[in-house]
């Protein structure tokens, strides 16, 4: 049998090891894919420490982690066209099966691994001139926010928006915001440095969500009138209490960021009159990757800064451990294996 290594969480007992694990051949329609990047999310974070529910479509109690993977084309299975060994290449952070939607590195294995296997049509291609470490992470740190801001908040030139949490996504929302003409972006962070490298992709402004005058700054930029759109980053209830007070009237509040946590409405007069509306969003559309591909490509999109740091796959848990406490203030680690 033959072998690669492959970083595995034990849902049971929150052990993630990289350990070795048979070498996927590819099936009708699939790709075995040579990964030569892998990033690291806040939510790989959440699952190792149990803060997010168990897969609901894995089968057995262990996966590969790893949603945001790019790499080489290894060996195509029976039926695939389009895709030839060595062609270099994206992943999509999942795939529809039914009526339903898996996550890659969640509920079926990921890209954390010497190879990975991947449906073709799951595939997108990645130009020479993206390197790995930044074309992996365009599904879900680049795709998830971009989606946001374009499917489900519909933001349009000059609208005033705010978002919660610059982190590995909310930084990439502000660079999106400033490219499509958002306008003020206003960026909402308590770390001093988050601020500033809001400030570095594009934020009008970055504020920090103790300041006694924070509703005073953000009317004042607004014209008076509040925030069109807040964006939810942190995944935590303040930030969605603090930005429902915030919003225009008939202003839009979209939760990205996963918390578990349920969702209250302290006062629910006020949110019926003002005609707010509250919209979750997660993931993208299939054809965001190959947008953003696009778009960096042919210089729209600089995601160099963007790459805080890059470890070897033996080192996973280390880039756990440096994601969960901000080791570096990294927007995104990158595994390598």
């Amino acid at each position: 049998m033959t072998t690669m290594r492959a970083a595995r969480l034990h849902f049971p007992t929150g052990k993630l090891s990289v350990e070795d694990v048979a070498k996927p051949a590819p099936g009708a329609g699939e790709v075995l894919v040579k990964v030569e990047a892998a990033g690291v999310c806040l939510s790989d974070v959440h699952l190792v420490h149990g803060s997010l529910a168990r897969p609901r479509y894995l089968v057995g109690d262990t996966v590969t982690l790893g949603h945001e993977v790019s790499g080489t084309v290894a060996e195509v299975g029976s039926g695939v066209t389009g895709w030839n060994v060595g062609d270099r290449v994206v992943l999509q952070a999942g795939e529809v099966r039914g009526d339903e939607l898996w996550t890659r590195g969640v509920d079926y294995d990921g890209g954390w691994a010497e190879f990975a296997l991947a449906r073709q049509d799951t595939l997108v291609a990645l130009p020479d001139a993206i390197p790995f470490e930044q074309g992996a992470i365009i599904p879900d740190a680049v795709s998830t926010p971009w989606g946001a801001i374009t499917t489900t908040a519909h933001v349009g030139p000059a609208q005033p928006v705010g978002v919660w949490g610059v982190g590995g996504l909310g930084a990439h929302a502000v660079q999106l915001l400033r490219m499509i003409g958002a306008c003020p972006v206003i960026a909402v962070d308590p770390a001093p440095a988050a601020r500033e490298r809001a400030l570095a992709y594009g934020a009008d402004l970055a504020l920090d969500p103790a300041d006694p005058d924070l509703r005073t700054t953000i009317r004042a930029a607004t014209g008076g009138l509040g925030l069109e759109v807040a964006f939810d980053f942190a995944g935590v209830t303040p930030v969605r209490e603090q930005a429902l007070r915030l919003l225009a009237p008939g202003g839009k509040l979209v939760l990205v960021g996963l918390s578990g946590e349920p969702i209250t409405i302290a006062n629910s007069t006020r949110f019926q009159s003002a005609q707010y509306q509250l919209l979750g969003h997660y993931g993208s559309e299939p054809e965001a990757v190959g947008q953003l591909i696009t778009l960096q490509a042919g210089g729209r999109l600089d995601l160099a800064a963007s790459i805080s740091g890059v470890l070897g796959l033996e080192e996973a848990a280390e880039a756990v451990e440096r994601l969960d406490k901000k080791v570096g203030d990294p927007v995104r680690l990158v595994l390598r294996p």
